[in-house]
């Protein structure tokens, strides 16, 4: 089995590029907003930050395929690097240090395109974590300076702290009765949203966590993560993996209770 630890580095290094890229953009003042055809928005920092990714990438792996939220798929082949320059760009375009760039490498497998690199950095919060297949999960400062992280082994839901991004999703999906329901089962709730609540599931500081609506590149750095912290990721259909377009995460204990809930209809 291939180990991934060399195109763990290489992520690394890209997560270092734009890290130095947005933060250098955090909170200014003359920052330029745009709103994209879905009516999110997107700020000269995310352009910025995915062009150097993509460039160091089309030098390093040149045969490898490329898919970023701004400028979508380019090229072909059995590993597709994914990305997410600024995961919660509307915390980015606030002042809210609550953000991250997402890296992560997937390669082709049975069933589609499986993560087995992932790098989550959040330079505002002086946080980083990151994962490769079969070597477990870690967060620090860099590769020498690591902990590895794990999932809690929280069993009950009466125990559990339950983390999501908002109401609003769950309401137009018709999944709110459920929502609230596992709200008032679970021992504690916080709104901490994005990337975050995934992170600290891995690190066993929150037990559950789900969102209604995703995209490829918010998720695919965020699962390999979480599973090799010992958690499970899968979409709100049980389904394994960041393929969805929603997404459910817990320590593997409550995963069965968390879809019971989240997939009542009203």
């Amino acid at each position: 089995m291939p180990d991934y630890l060399d195109d763990l580095r290489l992520a690394h290094v890209l997560a270092d590029a734009a890290d130095a890229a947005t933060m250098d953009r955090f909170k200014a003042l003359d920052l330029k907003v745009e709103t994209k055809p879905d009516m999110t928005p997107v700020s000269e920092a995310d352009k910025a930050a995915e062009e150097l990714i993509r460039g160091q990438l089309q030098r390093a792996r040149p045969r490898d395929a490329i898919l970023g939220e701004e400028y979508g798929l380019e090229g072909t082949g059995p590993r597709r690097w994914v990305i997410d320059p600024i995961d919660g760009t509307k915390n980015y375009v606030r002042g809210v240090p609550v953000w991250a760039t997402l890296i992560s490498l997937m390669e082709a497998g049975e069933g589609g395109y499986h993560p087995v690199v992932g790098v989550v950095s959040a330079p505002a919060l002086g946080r980083r974590w990151w994962a490769a297949k079969g070597h477990g999960a870690y967060t620090g400062r860099s590769l020498s300076s690591a902990t590895r992280i794990h999932v809690s082994g929280v069993s009950q839901l009466a125990d559990a702290s339950f983390a999501y991004s908002s109401l609003s999703g769950w309401e137009e999906q018709g999944r709110l009765d459920g929502f609230l329901d596992l709200t008032r089962e679970v021992w504690r709730t916080r709104a901490y949203g994005d990337f975050w609540p995934y992170m600290m599931v891995a690190e066993g500081s929150v037990d559950i966590c789900a969102e209604p609506e995703l995209s490829l590149w918010d998720m695919a750095a965020n699962a390999i993560v979480v599973t090799e912290a010992g958690g499970t990721f899968t979409g709100l259909d049980g389904r394994p993996g960041p393929h969805s377009g929603n997404a459910a995460a817990s320590n593997g204990l409550l995963h069965d209770e968390l879809l019971d809930h989240l997939d009542r209809r009203s």
